[in-house]
């Protein structure tokens, strides 16, 4: 446990190279998965996971994750912390330094994943707050990696809320050279400073990133990807947006404007009839499920590269 532990809050948090390093990691582990549990690289060591919001494929990827790694995690549900109510979050963070090896958070606001980072001695892991899911994104690069056979060019639009995964999905892009359009109704796009740094990170990339309410923007797209419209703590607004996104539903008419065979993504859960429905989410292309698995291979990797230090090898 040592003190100025790398954190991982943002996929900006590493270079393009280090993720292109981590890609290639995860890769390694979907082909060969490891089960060592005395000798895996991170055997003996613990994964605190906190728990704001419940979760089935973030606590089963990590869980998973550790478990095939050889270490153990710890599930700390919305009740057993209760973070800046019961306990301080510094308090929280100094705590668990002392216990674990590695902390995951899954929040409502990103100040409380900055808070732990602040206070904690062993890396904090981004596992979703109100600002970004970078584990999704990391899930997605490798999953559009392997149905598009590149990063570099692929034309990737999201439709849907301009939210935690659309930031992500803007910042990865400009990171590493895709060309990323968010498809919003007005006034639901992506905020204009995330917009603007992935912007300027992809014109250093080759890439492109820009928001627009156009569905028309879609023709053309390599991998089209949607996301519920109503996220975790906006449930009041489910009524009206159902409303603003309704003509923003990905289906099969729509899926005919973007490229033929294009690669389907949704970071699930899905309400289906809402922001996709049943029949496209099952059609030929969908990458939907490939995606959810992805997210315990990119995981594994992290947390090797974050509890070991190493960013290329399986130890």
């Amino acid at each position: 446990m040592t003190v100025g532990a790398r954190h991982y809050l943002s996929v900006l948090d590493m270079t393009a190279e280090e993720t292109w390093n981590l890609l290639r990691t995860a890769g390694e582990f979907k082909r060969e998965p490891v089960y060592r549990p005395r000798v895996g690289p991170l055997a003996g060591r613990t994964l605190a996971m906190i728990f704001e919001k419940p979760s089935l494929r973030t606590r089963v990827s990590f869980e998973s994750g550790m478990t095939q790694l050889g270490g153990h995690a710890i599930y700390l549900g919305p009740s057993d912390i209760r973070l800046g109510v019961r306990e301080t979050v510094e308090d929280v963070a100094l705590t668990l330094s002392r216990m674990a090896d590695l902390i995951m958070a899954r929040v409502f606001e990103h100040g409380t994943l900055e808070a732990l980072a602040k206070h904690a001695t062993v890396p904090v892991i981004n596992a979703l707050s109100d600002r970004e899911h970078p584990c999704q994104a990391l899930g997605d690069l490798l999953t559009v990696y392997e149905h598009e056979q590149r990063l570099q060019g692929v034309r990737l639009a999201f439709v849907g809320d301009g939210n935690n995964v659309a930031n992500s999905l803007l910042l990865a892009g400009g990171l590493m050279g895709l060309h990323v359009t968010v498809i919003s109704p007005p006034g639901f796009g992506p905020s204009p400073e995330v917009l603007d740094r992935a912007a300027r990170l992809a014109r250093a990339s080759g890439g492109s990133a820009r928001a627009t309410s156009d569905l028309q923007a879609i023709e053309h797209a390599d991998v089209v990807y949607t996301d519920v419209w109503a996220s975790m703590g906006q449930e009041s607004e489910a009524d009206a947006r159902k409303e603003a996104f309704r003509t923003y539903q990905v289906n099969e008419a729509l899926m005919r404007r973007a490229r033929p065979r294009a690669t389907l993504l949704h970071c699930l859960p899905a309400h289906y009839g809402e922001e996709i429905d049943y029949a496209t989410s099952r059609r030929e292309g969908s990458a939907i499920f490939d995606e959810a698995e992805n997210r315990l291979h990119v995981e594994k990797a992290l947390m090797v590269r974050l509890g070991t230090g190493n960013a290329g090898s399986r130890g």
